[in-house]
């Protein structure tokens, strides 16, 4: 596994209770503080959601986690980087292929920026660079063009100075888009599905990233894997999170999201969780991970 730096982010001592009850991840559960006040905004901590296997709660996550800091009272941009168009859906956009002007405009276009194509939601402080099926064309389009890693980077460094976290939502693979939000991002959240065939694959996705480290992006690191749809009714996705840990040790976050029809129903309606069902365990979920990924990115300074 390469060596992202980040193993000195989580090894920092975060307050447990002595004799505290284990998580998930069977580790003592650490008490993760309510973030400072913010007194200004920016700059952004740019962070790619990604994993090529599709299905894993990429969307799921960049849509709550995003809602959930912006609850903490930061500004939140969310990428659409999927010409699934997913993100924008579940954000309320509809049929995406009804937009007028998307991220795909915003890649090509010299004279299209972010701005441009930025559209509100329905969380106060979390905006939208939304995408459609057009940018499935995009990749093709910027092979011949020079620099072509480094495009989306070029397009979102003005928008770092309005904001406190970008979320890029990646497709399910591991081709030239992707290797544009990565060599945009500072940090990668890697949403695994507790299930057996989450764990195939991983080792191309850390190859990949080893990749991007050396020779595109060297500040690029993991900020941690994300077990997701766990069940604890079920030996298999208990024994699939251990095995997790056992790989990633302390990389894996402590939060995991359990599997629920919240999630879907949420998506349905465009909105996130937290405001569509602002109680519910899928909600406090990923408000617990907001608290445990600001801790992270604290100590990244």
């Amino acid at each position: 596994m390469p060596d992202t730096g980040a193993e000195s982010v989580l090894s920092a001592a975060i307050a447990t209770e002595p004799g505290s009850a284990l998580g998930p991840t069977r580790r003592p559960v650490p008490r993760f503080p309510d973030p400072d006040p913010l007194v200004q905004h920016g700059p952004a901590r740019i962070v790619a959601i990604c994993n090529q296997k599709g299905g894993v709660g990429k969307t799921t996550t960049t849509i709550n986690l995003g809602a959930a800091l912006a609850e903490q009272g930061r500004r939140v941009l969310l990428v659409d980087f999927d010409p699934q168009g997913a993100l924008s859906v579940g954000l309320g956009q509809g049929d995406p292929r009804q937009l007028d002007i998307t991220v795909h405009n915003m890649l090509l276009e010299n004279d299209t920026e972010w701005e441009d194509i930025l559209l509100e939601t329905s969380v106060e402080d979390m905006h939208l660079l939304p995408s459609n099926i057009d940018l499935s064309g995009a990749e093709v389009q910027l092979v011949h063009e020079v620099g072509r890693e480094y495009i989306l980077s070029g397009k979102l460094k003005p928008a770092v100075e309005h904001y406190d976290y970008i979320l890029i939502d990646c497709q399910p693979s591991l081709g030239l888009l992707t290797i544009n939000a990565l060599a945009a991002a500072q940090g990668v959240i890697v949403p695994l599905e507790c299930e057996y065939f989450a764990m195939r694959g991983v080792a191309l996705l850390m190859e990949t990233i080893e990749k991007v480290q050396q020779r595109i992006n060297p500040s690029l690191t993991i900020d941690g894997f994300l077990g997701t749809m766990y069940d604890s009714r079920t030996l298999h996705t208990r024994e699939v999170l251990q095995r997790i840990v056992q790989a990633f040790g302390d990389q894996v976050f402590h939060t995991v999201i359990n599997r629920t029809v919240r999630f879907p129903d949420a998506t349905v309606m465009g909105e996130p969780i937290t405001t569509f069902d602002p109680s519910s365990m899928g909600a406090n979920h990923y408000r617990e991970l907001a608290k445990e990924v600001i801790q992270r990115w604290k100590e990244l300074g």
